[in-house]
């Protein structure tokens, strides 16, 4: 806009009013932390316009006390809808493996804050949306999700200079660790529900405990077969951390049929499909529908895919190996996130009160005279 009359307003550094080309009213030209901005005073009255002005900068002097925030019209228009949409061009520039569930756990934020203004969600404002969820029987895991990236946006904005401030959100207490793993014969009956190109995705993750993005996007490169190793890239690992796995017996013989498996045609031509699992060429995509299809088929409706990685820490600690070499394999960087998977089930406490059982009957009844 092409200003045409300027009023300096007090001291240096008090900012100015000024007017503009096709405009009666003044407006009020102030300095927050280093960005301009131009704020209508909504009067062509110059000495109402400086009473305004003076008021603005009384509100910019409270807030840097600490006392009351100041706003511009910017930041009171801003909608939390927008901030949404920046976090998620976040995710993606850094390239955050896990957007597809944050964009699940978006949904219920744009639902309920879609068409907010961000300046209007308040501590309070939180404290409802979290007794909606929790009207909705939905779990404190969940609510605490959702919450995160409510704080993540917010916090993005402030740090762009967008938002003057945030409320603070809350974190749930989480109590609801899983208890899900898979019996052998619970697995062999999901699996022969299961599509085929899942079958060996399945039991890949029984032997090995990998997360399902890092056993969709194992490549052919990654798997040395004359060395009979398995080699993770660490771009490819959650953690970032790249590992090895060893390729034995049933583990080895399943690398062995997706090696002749690689081959599939397409347009009359036999190609070579890139990673080790695939379906008609491409990366296993979603299968939720699928898996719980075959789930509900073998009589286990409640079991999830991630159950998988809980059993196969449960199953390398049964079989003897040494929990630091458990976690190499499975790719957990703490002992205590590993000790939340190496499920106790009910069949482990029987054998462990068989054994007590045992023990204590050979013990002498009577004692043994001085």
């Amino acid at each position: 806009m092409r200003v045409i009359e300027r009023v300096t307003v007090g001291k240096r550094g008090d900012g100015a009013l000024i007017r503009v080309e096709g405009q009666a009213n003044w407006y009020s030209v102030i300095c927050v932390r280093g960005k301009q901005h131009e704020i209508s005073t909504g009067t062509p009255d110059l000495k109402l316009a400086k009473r305004f002005h003076r008021q603005k900068l009384d509100e910019l002097a409270a807030d840097r006390q600490g006392l009351k925030q100041f706003t511009t019209p910017q930041h009171r228009q801003l909608q939390f809808g927008s901030l949404l949409d920046d976090l998620v061009s976040d995710y993606r520039v850094r390239r955050v493996k896990s957007l597809a569930s944050v964009l699940s756990h978006l949904k219920p934020l744009r639902d309920h804050f879609g068409d907010w203004r961000a300046m209007d969600i308040t501590f309070r404002a939180i404290e409802t949306y979290i007794t909606t969820r929790r009207e909705d029987e939905k779990s404190n895991a969940t609510i605490n999700r959702e919450l995160e990236l409510l704080r993540r946006a917010l916090r993005l904005a402030h740090d762009r200079q967008l938002l003057p401030s945030i409320p603070k959100v809350r974190v749930l207490p989480e109590n609801n660790t899983r208890q899900g793993f898979f019996e052998r014969p619970d697995l062999e009956a999901v699996v022969a529900a299961l599509p085929a190109y899942l079958q060996d995705f399945t039991r890949f993750a029984y032997l090995t405990g990998w997360r399902k993005g890092e056993i969709t996007s194992l490549k052919w490169n990654d798997v040395d077969r004359d060395a009979g190793a398995i080699r993770l890239r660490p771009e490819a690992a959650k953690t970032g951390r790249g590992r090895t796995v060893m390729l034995e017996g049933d583990l080895a013989e399943l690398i062995d049929r997706r090696w002749e498996a690689r081959l599939f045609e397409k347009n009359g031509n036999v190609r070579i499909a890139a990673v080790v699992f695939h379906r008609d060429g491409e990366p296993v995509g979603d299968f939720r529908k699928a898996w719980a299809t075959a789930c509900k088929a073998a009589g286990v409706p409640d079991k999830l895919f991630h159950d998988l990685r809980r059993t196969a820490a449960r199953n390398m600690v049964r079989a003897g190996v040494p929990e630091r070499v458990a976690m190499a394999v499975t790719g957990h960087l703490t002992r205590s996130m590993f000790d939340r998977y190496n499920i106790v089930s009910e069949d482990d406490l029987r054998m462990a009160a068989q054994k007590t059982t045992m023990y204590v009957d050979t013990l002498p009844t009577k004692r043994v005279p001085g």
